[in-house]
């Protein structure tokens, strides 16, 4: 992994690319071929594309339902019947595995988007109206970054019921936000500063529609790697909630409660515990090599996504 970027610096933009017809080329078009110059990254997204077509299709093409039992197949290792073996219960696990990376893909995405807004407005308003707004937000910010959030995500996900969307609304609102609500306020300190935000001011522009218009689309770089990074720390952290029993619950699967319950049987079963193991470490680690390509693409000064 590259060093990361420390957002109170800014640095110069890059010498623009040229088209064939010598016109400039779009930020947008420039960092999408800085970011394809970047082999792991590609590599990562192509990986993260085909866990999302296994996870929609997969539960389509299985011949069995998630919940479905098999009383003729209890336990059965990979099989034409049962390509990824079944449980001890009978159920087929390439359709849990399946959904299982659905519930945490849609846990990962929906978290991870909700954080980012959520720290994109605190983080900047904070920044941008300063005085008391400031202090006392970034006295919260302090305060829940000692508090062990874990424990109180554990607590209020067991009153949930296993359910995966009250269960994401809970971790967008205890845990993910506050970091990086912090790490915006410090890039946009220097934002607020700037003559568009004065010209703005001077026009008696508002000042939450200064903080909508101006400062959050000038981080945008900053929340698009906030964001995809969210998607790691959401994955694990809902993984470890379902895998001591306080996140999604059955009849309903997630990878978490699919690795927790297949450790059980690591010995006699381990086909239970590797497949979604599998699934787990290859979203991780393709979403892990998105940030950091695209945090290479968006900063002018990196070597790896080539020459500008």
């Amino acid at each position: 992994m590259s060093e990361m970027i420390d957002p109170t610096v800014t640095v110069a933009d890059p010498a623009p690319e040229k088209t064939s017809g010598g016109k400039p080329l779009s930020k947008w078009t420039l960092y999408t071929r800085r970011f394809m110059r970047n082999k792991p990254a590609v590599g990562g997204i192509i990986i993260f594309l085909l866990l999302v077509v296994f996870a929609i299709v997969g539960p389509l093409i299985a011949k069995y339902d998630h919940i479905e039992l098999d009383f003729l197949n209890l336990g059965s290792p990979p099989s034409a019947e049962h390509w990824f073996g079944t449980t001890a219960s009978g159920n087929d696990t390439f359709a849990q595995v399946a959904i299982g990376l659905q519930r945490s893909l849609m846990i990962a995405v929906s978290v991870s988007l909700g954080t980012t807004i959520l720290s994109a407005i605190i983080g900047t308003a904070a920044a941008y109206f300063g005085g008391r707004t400031e202090k006392i937000t970034l006295l919260v910010i302090h305060f829940m970054m000692v508090v062990p959030s874990f424990l109180i995500l554990s607590l209020l996900s067991n009153r949930s019921g296993g359910d995966w969307r009250v269960i994401a609304l809970i971790m967008i609102f205890v845990t993910g936000w506050y970091f990086p609500a912090r790490v915006v306020w410090t890039t946009a300190l220097s934002l607020r500063e700037r003559e568009y935000v004065h010209a703005s001011r001077y026009m008696g522009v508002g000042g939450f529609k200064i903080v909508l218009r101006h400062l959050i689309p000038n981080i945008g770089s900053l929340l698009v790697i906030n964001f995809t990074l969210g998607i790691v720390g959401a994955v694990m952290a809902e993984t470890g909630l379902s895998f001591i029993g306080f996140g999604v619950k059955i009849p309903d699967v997630s990878l978490g409660s699919l690795i927790g319950s297949g450790a059980n049987t690591i010995t006699s079963a381990p086909w239970l515990f590797y497949f979604p193991a599998a699934a787990l470490t290859l979203l991780t680690v393709s979403m892990a090599l998105v940030s950091d390509g695209l945090r290479d693409a968006l900063d002018p000064t990196s070597a790896a996504g080539g020459r500008a």
